[in-house]
């Protein structure tokens, strides 16, 4: 008996079962849903105003206009932003951030993880309740903190960014330090012993051994600080007034709540301030997966 060839719906319809549909489902509406926001917003930054701003919908912009991305960074528009200005005060905090916050953490977590004293428990699982308080309970606290020890030593609060870098480091510190303290410990503690029987002093040890295999662990904690810093609006709207420095997330604060709405402006920047994030987290991703699951159980 001759078989005949099945064409391209009989074989779908042989691979395709209700468990298989159903999850074929879900997985549409996920990535639809993950997906389609962005989409709109990379769209969106191309469009009129007639199109981003009428009644119905407009999926396709009618063509890739750079309207507004002129208006955020060509000085001879009309309504120049200065964007460019923006995005280098950004980097000012969120860079600084993420590097204070490794190393502090790089050394408070290996004392916890390696050395022994009362209470180390205690002192980590406190550092981690200050990251449960949402930081609208920190920030008057920390101002009124920090506006006393300016007065003292003579220098403003106000739009200094170095300020505003030790505000954020209340935010990335306690979790750095968590992370890092469950991967120091999946770290044998025989390969130290080895380096301190070699002669290594401590520093020696966690410069030669401990740092060169934690290499996953501080590339995920340098990314999810990076990306905080990166994307913080709350403490930088305290902290500054200056328009000259102020950080993405103000500056599209700012533009969103100006008299004349320019929507496709608004997304023009955050498609700026996204598409940086997303590209660190596609060139790191194995990094990043690798830290954040290697401490999750101990070795």
């Amino acid at each position: 008996m001759k078989q005949t060839k099945k064409n391209l719906i009989g074989h779908l319809a042989d691979w395709l079962t209700w468990k298989r549909f159903l999850f074929s489902i879900l997985m549409i509406f996920f990535l639809t849903g993950i997906l389609f926001p962005f989409y709109w917003m990379v769209s969106s930054s191309f469009k009129t105003k007639m199109e981003i701003g009428g009644r119905q919908p407009v999926y396709i912009p009618s063509g890739l206009k750079l309207d507004a991305y002129r208006e955020l960074f060509d000085p001879n528009h009309p309504s120049y932003q200065n964007f460019g200005r923006n995005i280098v005060n950004t980097l000012k905090v969120s860079l600084p951030t993420s590097v204070i916050a490794v190393i502090l953490a790089v050394l408070g977590a290996y004392a916890i993880a390696r050395l022994k004293f009362k209470g180390r428990n205690l002192l980590l699982n406190g550092i981690l309740m200050v990251y449960l308080f949402p930081g609208v309970l920190l920030v008057i606290p920390l101002f009124a903190m920090l506006t006393q020890i300016g007065d003292k030593l003579g220098f403003a609060i106000q739009d200094n960014l170095a300020v505003l870098i030790f505000t954020y480091l209340s935010q990335t510190l306690p979790v750095a330090l968590y992370m890092l303290t469950n991967y120091f410990r999946t770290i044998p503690d025989e390969i130290e012993q080895a380096a301190l029987i070699d002669g290594c002093t401590r520093l020696e040890v966690i410069y030669r051994v401990t740092l060169p295999l934690s290499i996953p662990a501080l590339i995920s904690v340098g990314i999810y600080t990076f990306m905080i810093a990166w994307n913080e609006f709350l403490y930088a709207f305290i902290f500054l007034n200056d328009r000259m420095m102020f950080t993405m997330p103000i500056k599209i604060n700012t533009i969103f709540n100006d008299p004349s709405p320019r929507p496709n402006v608004v997304m023009a920047a955050s498609t700026i301030m996204t598409i940086p994030i997303i590209i660190l987290f596609l060139a790191l991703e194995k990094y990043l997966a690798a830290g954040l699951t290697a401490g999750g159980v101990k070795g």
